[in-house]
């Protein structure tokens, strides 16, 4: 798709159709040329609500009210109504809600590309969607005088981080046949070619010099053996320097510990989180923020075999912490671990935050579309949750307490790698993962549980049956704030 922005009116626009937003259902609006026709449609103009005029060639969308959030999901629903038509070319009014804020720019360029995409890779017949150009507006219809400039960056912004988000899209719905360790380091290899980022690969004989023991006990029963990628974007004069670091499991049988066959499904989302990284990853350098970002991912494959790990083993992670093995299907908490501490010690970073689907229950707490965000710093925990909102991501925080921490007592080791109880899973996760970050890094840190979002089995809003890309737009919002902020 290519985006042009113009001063000219909208109906001096040519284009093949128009969109027409109605807002708050006002069908009183100079946009709205076709009342009647409405009215007799039936059309109600919710919130994501599509009417299709063939014969005006005008495409009709509802929402709520004119804001980021909703335009995004709108946009989003209006592209996936248009995917079986001719059309090659849309134009559209900017819609802006006020005269210095550029949001609603970025969220209808971002709705049109999150939603026109499709994961066809496996399927013998393609699909291709006929729109090329999309024309956006910025006529002065609500008397704000704006800044085409900053409209522009608005837009080139959002083109980036939505391409970003499908990128990751991409990765975790590809199968774990084809999307294993190895292939995960050479997608980020790749990007360092494409761009000024470096990338250092960790294979198991620099993993073991490392004593990332528990990562390697994860993946020592699979045919693929385990990477560490560290890449980094690195800009003279950074304002601020951010550790990612992302749950890469390429795959998840739950090793010994074996998952139901039903559970098995989808466990190709497992590497959402070291997916999202890479994503991020490609935007930043993209984007060229003027913030030091470093992203590392464990890429691993959780297997069964005559060499998995088992239920009582006693591994020693990499800071010298020992954990009693009770359950090998929380592995990616040991992955995490181990790819935690390597982080800390190769970069001091002034933010450090980690992304993965680490548990079952905290979907069953905040539902299959919220992500759930733990730490030491309420100030860093409430940066990600703004950003969730610009970002239209839904996030919300979980509060660490001591007496749920204490269900991670072990009688053998420093810590075991599940509770002793069946309740409060998410946070105890979370609290597993605090013991492997160093003091400099506590209150700079935060975790990411985003399996909920990540891979949902029907679309919603702005995303598809599948990956969503979570995480992607929110911690891109979040380096965006630390770049202006410092």
């Amino acid at each position: 798709m290519n985006f042009e922005l113009t001063i000219n009116p909208i109906d001096k626009i040519e284009s093949d159709i128009e969109i027409i937003v109605i807002s708050q259902k006002n069908l009183d609006h100079r946009f709205v040329k076709d009342r009647e026709l409405l009215e007799k449609s039936g059309f109600k103009s919710s919130q994501d609500e599509t009417c299709l005029l063939i014969e005006k060639d005008r495409l009709y969308v509802g929402i709520d009210s004119i804001s980021s959030v909703n335009m995004r999901t709108a946009i989003a629903s209006a592209i996936r109504t248009l995917k079986s038509t001719p059309y090659k070319s849309i134009k559209i009014a900017s819609y802006m809600n006020h005269p210095k804020c550029t949001a609603v720019i970025r969220a209808i360029v971002e709705g049109f590309i999150l939603g026109a995409y499709s994961f066809d890779k496996y399927k013998s017949e393609k699909s291709e969607l006929s729109i090329e150009n999309i024309i956006i507006s910025l006529e002065d219809y609500n008397e704000y005088k704006l800044d085409i400039e900053k409209c522009a960056i608005a837009m080139n912004n959002g083109q980036i981080v939505a391409e970003a988000t499908n990128f990751t899209r991409d990765i975790v719905n590809t199968t774990p046949e084809d999307c294993y360790p190895k292939i995960m380091a050479d997608i980020a290899q790749t990007l360092a070619n494409q761009s000024e980022m470096e990338c250092t690969i960790l294979k198991p004989k620099e993993l073991k010099k490392e004593k990332m023991e528990t990562l390697l006990a994860v993946a020592r029963a699979s045919r693929h053996k385990p990477r560490v990628i560290h890449l980094t974007h690195k800009p003279k004069d950074a304002k601020a320097v951010v550790t990612l670091v992302g749950k890469g499991l390429t795959y998840d049988s739950g090793g010994l510990s074996l998952k139901p066959s039903d559970f098995m499904v989808t466990m190709k989302s497992d590497k959402s989180g070291g997916s999202a990284v890479l994503g991020i990853m490609k935007a930043v350098s993209e984007m060229n923020l003027p913030v030091e970002v470093h992203g590392f991912v464990g890429a691993v494959e959780n297997m069964i075999g005559g060499d998995a790990y088992k239920p009582d083993d006693v591994l020693v992670a990499k800071n010298g912490k020992t954990i009693e093995i009770r359950n090998t299907d929380a592995e990616g908490r040991l992955v995490l671990a181990d790819t935690l501490c390597y982080a800390q010690q190769e970069v001091k970073a002034d933010y450090i935050f980690d992304m993965a689907t680490l548990t079952g229950a905290s979907v069953v707490g905040v539902g299959h579309y919220t992500s759930s965000i733990m730490g030491n710093s309420d100030k860093v925990k409430d940066k990600i949750i703004k950003s969730a909102k610009i970002s239209g991501e839904f996030a919300t925080k979980l509060d660490f307490n001591r007496y749920l921490k204490k269900s991670l007592n072990s009688e053998i080791a420093d810590i075991c790698n599940i509770s002793n109880t069946r309740y409060g899973g998410a946070i105890t996760a979370g609290q597993f993962l605090e013991e492997f970050i160093d003091d400099d890094h506590k209150d700079k840190w935060a975790h990411i549980d985003i399996a909920g979002p990540a891979f949902v089995e029907h679309s919603w809003g702005e995303n598809p049956h599948g990956a969503s890309g979570a995480g992607v737009r929110l911690i891109m919002r979040v380096i965006e704030g630390v770049a202006k902020k410092q």
